[in-house]
């Protein structure tokens, strides 16, 4: 009995590259000895997305499609794929084209040699990205090994195979604010790199603007990280020390140098402002985690989904 590849492809607003997507994924299917199912899940698209996912239902039976009622969100349009997944394995791929298919062909074939249980794809070159963009995933990927318990391979990004036994262990995760690609390396097992070139987006406009970016790296540092915790402890220490510092700098300084109030005023003055820009920092660092915290407790579904085609 052949065994079966769940191909995951979240969708949002990509009217321009969807059905260039299918092809070329069919084509890849295709020419591989196993069963398939391309998953798409249409993560609130307010463009043409889901009309055309519909028509490649109705082409072919492997297609299946969820609906999220809304925009959601990459990461949890992947986590609906993984939890909704029948393959022995599942390859999550965005449908802009960055990440060619026939990637996957290879990604299995190392799986199937080294026995491996994930195999995730490695970045030589980004094609048609930004430096600003490129650099500070560079930067991003490495401080968030510095800061994280678990270490992370860097110049990854959700482009991966993985295996049943990973499926079943995601699904058992019950974070509402996933980064899957961090969750999936915490999880251990048996993780092989596979190296591929970046391409440009075939066609349409990334959908993770500088704000989701941010965000998004925001979710990789406060979920996986406790290190930022100790920076209060630390900051305060320093304050202590440069307080006591200064003190001793003022009362030197009046006693030598009569007639200077305004002059020392103004060091007041900036010191006041120094130390109170630290303490709003440090009050919005513990904000963060308590704001993370605020929404896991709410315990409200990580997405809902409006329909689920050909399931």
């Amino acid at each position: 009995m052949k065994k079966k590849l769940s191909v995951i492809i979240p969708c949002y607003n990509e009217e321009q590259v969807i059905n260039e997507t299918y092809k070329r994924v069919v084509e890849v299917m295709n020419g591989i000895d196993y069963d398939y199912e391309l998953v798409f899940i249409n993560d609130g698209s307010r463009d043409k997305t889901l009309q055309l996912l519909k028509d490649l239902v109705s082409e072919n039976p492997k297609v299946k499609v969820i609906n999220f009622s809304r925009n959601f969100g990459h990461q949890c349009a992947v986590s609906a794929g993984i939890g909704n997944c029948t393959g022995d394995y599942a390859a999550i791929i965005d449908a802009d084209l960055q990440d060619p298919p026939a990637v996957i062909v290879d990604m299995l074939r190392i799986m199937e040699k080294e026995n491996a249980n994930v195999v995730y794809g490695v970045r030589n070159k980004r094609e048609g990205e930004s430096f600003f963009k490129k650099i500070t995933a560079k930067m991003f990927y490495r401080f968030l090994n510095k800061m994280s318990e678990v270490k992370f391979p860097v110049d990854t990004g959700d482009f991966r195979l993985i295996d049943r036994k990973i499926i079943e262990n995601f699904k058992s995760l019950k974070e509402n604010n996933k980064y899957i690609r961090g969750l999936i390396s915490w999880m251990g097992y048996k993780q092989c790199p596979c190296y591929y070139d970046r391409e440009e987006r075939f066609a349409g406009e990334t959908k993770y603007p500088l704000k989701k970016m941010i965000n998004f790296a925001l979710i990789g540092i406060f979920y996986f990280s406790k290190k930022p915790l100790q920076l209060p402890l630390i900051l305060g220490i320093a304050s202590i020390f440069i307080g006591i510092l200064y003190a001793l700098f003022l009362i030197v300084y009046a006693f030598f140098t009569p007639g200077t109030d305004i002059m020392l005023m103004n060091l007041i003055l900036m010191s006041v402002v120094l130390f109170s820009g630290l303490l709003l920092f440090v009050i919005g660092l513990l904000g963060k985690y308590l704001g993370n915290m605020f929404d896991e407790v709410k315990n409200r579904p990580e997405y809902i989904i409006d329909e689920k085609i050909n399931f």
